[in-house]
């Protein structure tokens, strides 16, 4: 049986998503084309973008302290005194992973919340295990404080976007990734960073996917880092190279942050078969958040300032070279005001006796002079050099492209070819098609 969706119902959520956001203006303006889509090719086409599941929704993470894969083998005159034994020691390598200070078993057993057997093998006077040991964050965070490699500092909220790179397709939502629900399945209790985990489902789809990271709009950024209250964004890229179907299987990992996808490291895993790679993305993600977590301390991971609209903030070499302009602008208006001022006092002289009427001079031409600015330096010294010339009245950049060409307004008493040849003389190569000069050292 078919449903129909009138047209209606599926743009008023759209308008709604706008009218919550007055701030974004723009991207309220990229959600009505979207519901322009709709319009123009159905929403039949729409629904099969985002139905179906397509994500995995992340485990409950609650305020409590979780650190999983604590591996113990310990002997006792029985298997009751063995098994004690052996959680008592899992309670001390917990503790130190987690960074706690030095205490005795029994103390800090009175901060665990929860043991989690991940698997276990019982003897009659032997106990092997691999457990999850709880910590009771309201109980352990006072002894936690100023502990372990975050020195008890936490994030602010980071979204997370994983990028699985497989068979040489990108995906995040667009299936049921196996990069994703490890990410899901991730307990991020123990964890410095505040990880903000979409599920993936519904519209999560159609805004994050693999070619997201490469979009550069911080204000489409803000408008998607708004809808889940976060702060930056977290690119943990994986691509899975196979050497042949059942075969090994090689993980390439990058850690990438911030709407610039910035890199922060990188490394590599192996397995030798398909059935090992679950376990090699678990691995993979405590990597990351280790790495998160190193960024965080040094400073690397933070609120990116460019991201907030509102107060936009000026890169510091182009604000160099805005003061740079405007000193110039001004200079040339002192010199015009001088000029003005030298034909005032002229005039009020008296009239002298008639001279032999001499030769007008040539009038100042403006003429375009190119050159390259890999730097702010560059410019400067390009603007230096040529207001320095002979017969040059002024200098003044029109046009500044950093790390690119760079164009200069020139006033030079004589033509192209004469300031061309003064140029020349002061070192610099010069190439001249009518009024516009290209310079380089």
């Amino acid at each position: 049986m078919q449903t129909l969706f009138p047209r209606e119902a599926l743009l008023e959520p759209l308008r709604r998503m706008v009218r919550g956001r007055p701030r974004m203006a723009l991207a309220g303006a990229g959600v009505l084309a979207l519901a322009g889509g709709i319009v123009a090719f159905g929403p039949s086409r729409l629904i099969a973008q985002i139905e179906g599941d397509r994500g995995i929704a992340p485990v409950v993470t609650t305020g409590d302290i979780e650190i999983n894969g604590i591996q113990v083998d310990v002997q006792g005159k029985t298997a009751q005194e063995a098994r004690q034994a052996g959680w008592h020691e899992a309670y001390k390598q917990a503790w130190a992973k987690a960074g706690g200070p030095e205490m005795g078993a029994d103390a800090i057993g009175n901060l665990v919340s929860a043991v989690v057997v991940e698997s276990e093998q019982i003897g009659p006077h032997r106990y092997r295990a691999t457990l999850g040991i709880v910590f009771d964050r309201g109980k352990a965070s006072g002894f936690l404080a100023g502990h372990g490699p975050s020195g008890g500092m936490r994030s602010a909220p980071m979204l997370v976007v994983p990028v699985l790179y497989s068979g040489g397709v990108g995906q995040v939502y667009e299936v049921r990734g196996i990069w994703q629900k490890a990410w899901a399945e991730y307990h991020t209790g123990a964890s410095a960073i505040d990880y903000i985990r979409p599920q993936g489902s519904g519209s999560d789809s159609l805004l994050l996917t693999a070619g997201q990271p490469g979009r550069r709009s911080r204000i489409w950024w803000r408008a998607l880092l708004d809808r889940f209250g976060a702060s930056n964004v977290l690119i943990p890229e994986a691509r899975l190279e196979r050497q042949w179907p059942g075969g090994p299987v090689k993980g390439t990992f990058t850690a990438r942050i911030g709407p610039d996808n910035t890199l922060v490291d990188s490394f590599s895993l192996s397995v030798q078969d398909e059935g090992q790679v679950p376990g090699m993305l678990n691995q993979a993600v405590l990597r990351f958040d280790q790495i998160y977590t190193q960024a965080m301390t040094s400073g690397q991971l933070r609120s990116d300032p460019t991201l907030n609209v509102d107060h936009p903030v000026i890169d510091p070499g182009l604000a160099q070279l805005i003061r740079t302009g405007e000193a110039a602008e001004a200079e040339q208006a002192a010199a015009r005001a001088r000029a003005e001022a030298d034909a005032l006092a002229a005039q009020a002289q008296p009239t002298p006796a008639p001279t032999p009427e001499p030769k007008p001079a040539a009038a100042a031409a403006a003429l375009s002079v190119q050159f390259a600015s890999p730097d702010a330096g560059a410019v400067d010294a390009a603007l230096g050099g040529v207001r320095g010339t002979k017969g040059v009245e002024g200098a003044a950049t029109t046009s500044i492209a950093i790390g690119g060409t760079s164009v200069m307004r020139v006033t030079f008493n004589g033509t192209a070819a004469e300031l061309a040849a003064a140029l020349r003389s002061r070192g610099w190569q010069v190439s001249v098609a009518g009024n516009t000069l290209r310079i380089h050292r």
